[in-house]
């Protein structure tokens, strides 16, 4: 299977609803893999593409729940949609908090659950192409000397050549070479870009 192509994830404790939601999924062109239970899918080796769970509430031994707090502790972030037939508001309310894209019950349109899963897959590429894009933007900040990430932090914060020189107790002139090397390093030709990149990535400043 192509690691980056989008996969639907089945965890649920019944064949027949496996194989319903096996052949729903399969209908619709999307690839599918179904699991028995929660510790079958936490053993399983993780998808590096787009992906979701449609997750049962109620299994033996760890339950949609507990699965969906031990994704979180491990930090592996993946949409959930639960599956329940003994939904309840608490129970909705919880799963909504901990970060599930949808609480659905049985018996369910497939229409519906379709749509559930197609916005949980498009949620999951958003937030790996943040990632990626997060991850691009520290790589470069890495790449600055020290002194080069000193400027590049009072930069961001919209301090002037002359200001950034006086903080750090040297000439205007030095720091506009320092300036002009941070966003060579940076790949980026304006202050709006590069304020922009650092809010990205939880680096600017007040």
């Amino acid at each position: 299977m192509d690691e980056k192509e989008p996969v639907v994830f089945v965890v649920d404790d019944s064949g027949s609803v496996r194989k319903s939601l096996e052949r729903l999924f399969r209908s619709a062109e999307l690839k599918v893999e179904c699991f028995e239970s929660a510790q079958d899918f936490l053993n399983a080796k993780r998808h590096n593409g787009p992906s979701c769970i449609v997750l049962d509430v109620r299994m033996p031994g760890l339950s949609g729940f507990d699965l969906q707090d031990a994704l979180g502790t491990s930090g592996f972030i993946i949409p959930i949609i639960f599956l329940t037939g003994h939904g309840n508001v608490p129970q909705s309310v919880r799963a909504m908090k901990a970060g599930a894209v949808d609480f659905i019950e049985k018996p369910f349109e497939g229409e519906q659950l379709l749509d559930a899963v197609q916005k949980a897959l498009e949620k999951d590429r958003l937030h790996r192409a943040l990632e990626n894009d997060i991850r691009q933007i520290m790589a470069r900040v890495q790449s600055l000397t020290p002194r080069e990430y000193q400027v590049f932090t009072h930069v961001i914060k919209g301090r002037l050549n002359k200001q950034i020189a006086f903080d750090l107790g040297t000439v205007e002139k030095t720091i506009k070479v320092h300036r002009a090397q941070v966003m060579r390093k940076m790949q980026v030709d304006s202050l709006a870009a590069l304020v922009r990149m650092a809010e990205k990535a939880g680096l600017a400043g007040d």
